[in-house]
């Protein structure tokens, strides 16, 4: 390994290692063969510990074909890589192996770590944490967070069907009739929107809800209903909380278990995905609401690693309830699809390396004016670097408002509507003026034959105009695009002509229909297109 400095930033050329996964339960691997044929072409070479991708279905013959370097041990692995990618953060085994340059990328939940965060500057290692990636729209392609919530949410109703006695969608049946299971999903995140898409996709009528109003939309394009509180609170903007819910206020937080608790006897499927970054999980659904739900009803957990949104969920555990509600509290749920999530996250990882690589040339760069580089870093260059500044983009989502302009009084209005209307009418008088003088130069040269014809263009021309300048943007629907199009009089008088003897004639009134033609047949193009926004496939 070659390292140079080029303008206090660390550049090397590196092998790329990921070794078996030494957390219990852990099937993820943070790279697969795919991956690395990607990571390859950055100029990398790739190096994984043998058997690191067995619980995911990866094998050692599928690495070796793929150009990898299989290590017999970790301590070879760690030794050979310069930067080591992984799903959980380094165990206090891995740390002692960390060394100085060296570079480690895995989730690190720094806020909880300030120990490894230590041991690791103290060591001279940097270390990238994937959950520390900011959420913006550059960085949506290495949020590795998203990519595990998305999969914790579809897995989530997926352990709730297996747990539920009944279908989800309705049917009616010689047997009898079945009604549709109801589940409501707390939390309209990532994990929340991915729960809803395959509620609804099973058939189920899915109800969702969130602290965060501006949700209903997606909520309810997907086919699930969006539970609204009769409560006015003031949210925080999405873009400076990180694109995550604000701590609610205590009266809105009463408005919310009141809701909860009127739409508990109902529900058969609660799914609760309500999280607040390096907070614990707050408590949305109570042991009364518990008690309230039907026996045979399901509570998927996904908060239960940080202690839960429900009162009686244990941590890793499937329990069932005196009254017999099944509560999930599994904490492995990307896991449980060990081969889906590993591809989203080695992917997620190789992006992240491809941004660190960006010569393509197999020489890391890691520029810590990089607003992504550096929100991800928590340790470099022998320093602790978290918490990192926030984002330029969220930073001026956060900036105070400015305050609103100062009202006019009923008076102010009037004066100023009455100078706009002269300022209009003068420039318009103006208009009219120059037109009708350029009219007048015109006829002065011009046959009168020319002139009868000319003056009815000019006035269809100014009418035409006027009509169309005074339509509201607001206004252009599908009736506005009919209209142009039947209004295309003009074909009409381009038909009648291009039968006439003369040959200049016939060529203008063959372009005429062409582009009348167009704005016909684009007219109603245009509003089948808007049309088809409002239907449901």
């Amino acid at each position: 390994m070659t390292l140079t400095e080029h303008e206090g930033w660390g550049i090397f050329r590196v092998k790329i290692g990921t070794p078996k996964e030494l957390f219990e339960g852990e099937a993820r691997v943070a790279m697969t063969p795919d991956s690395a044929t990607q990571l390859q072409k950055l100029g990398h070479e790739c190096v994984v510990e043998s058997g690191a991708g067995a619980l995911a279905g990866f094998d050692d013959a599928s690495y070796k074909a793929a150009g990898v370097e299989v290590v017999k041990t970790a301590a070879a692995l760690w030794k050979a890589a310069d930067v080591v990618a992984k799903v959980r953060a380094p165990n206090d085994a891995e740390v002692k192996r960390l060394r100085d340059g060296q570079t480690v990328i895995s989730f690190i939940n720094p806020a909880a770590n300030e120990k490894l965060l230590e041991q690791a500057a103290k060591k001279g290692s940097t270390v990238v944490a994937m959950d520390m990636v900011p959420r913006i729209s550059r960085a949506q392609k290495m949020d590795a967070l998203s990519s595990m919530a998305n999969i914790a949410g579809y897995r989530a109703v997926i352990e709730a069907g297996n747990n539920f006695g009944r279908f989800f969608t309705g049917q009616i049946t010689a047997a009898g009739k079945v009604p549709p299971a109801k589940v409501l999903v707390v939390g309209a995140g990532v994990a929340g929107l991915a729960a809803v898409g395959t509620s609804t996709s099973l058939g189920a009528i899915t109800y969702a809800f969130d602290v965060r109003p501006e949700v209903a939309e997606q909520i309810e394009s997907m086919g699930a209903e969006f539970v609204f509180l009769d409560f006015e609170e003031e949210q925080a903007d999405g873009a400076a909380t990180g694109g995550y819910a604000a701590v609610s206020s205590p009266e809105f937080r009463e408005a919310q278990l009141a809701k909860f608790r009127e739409l508990a006897p109902d529900i058969d499927i609660v799914i609760t995905t309500a999280l607040i970054p390096n907070r614990d999980a707050p408590e949305l659904w109570t042991e009364d609401m518990v008690a309230a739900m039907k026996p045979g009803s399901v509570i998927v957990d996904l908060a239960a690693e940080k202690g839960g949104n429900c009162k009686l969920t244990v941590m890793d555990q499937k329990i069932v309830t005196d009254n017999g509600v099944t509560i999930i509290g599994y904490t492995d749920f990307p896991s449980r699809m060990a081969a889906q999530a590993s591809t989203l996250y080695a992917t997620n990882i190789r992006h992240m390396l491809t941004d660190l690589t960006p010569e393509k040339d197999g020489v890391i760069n890691h520029n810590m004016e990089d607003d992504v580089i550096r929100g991800a870093t928590v340790t470099h260059e022998k320093a602790v670097t978290f918490p990192p500044p926030p984002p330029k983009i969220a930073a001026i989502a956060a900036q105070p408002k400015k305050d609103a302009p100062k009202e006019l009084t009923s008076e102010e209005k009037r004066a100023a509507e009455v100078a706009a209307f002269k300022v209009q009418t003068r420039n318009q008088v103006t208009l009219l003026a120059i037109g009708g003088v350029l009219l007048l130069a015109v006829g002065l040269v011009a046959p009168a034959s020319f002139m009868q014809h000319f003056i009815v263009f000019v006035l269809s021309v100014f009418i035409g105009f006027q009509v169309i300048w005074g339509v509201a943007h607001s206004l252009h629907t599908p009736l506005m695009a009919i209209t142009n199009a039947i209004s295309s009089i003009i074909i009409l008088g381009a038909l009648m002509q291009i039968g006439s003897g003369s040959g200049l004639v016939i060529l203008l009134a063959a372009l005429s229909v062409f582009m009348t033609g167009i704005n016909i047949f684009g007219g109603f193009l245009v509003t089948r297109r808007m049309l088809a926004m409002f239907q449901k496939s």
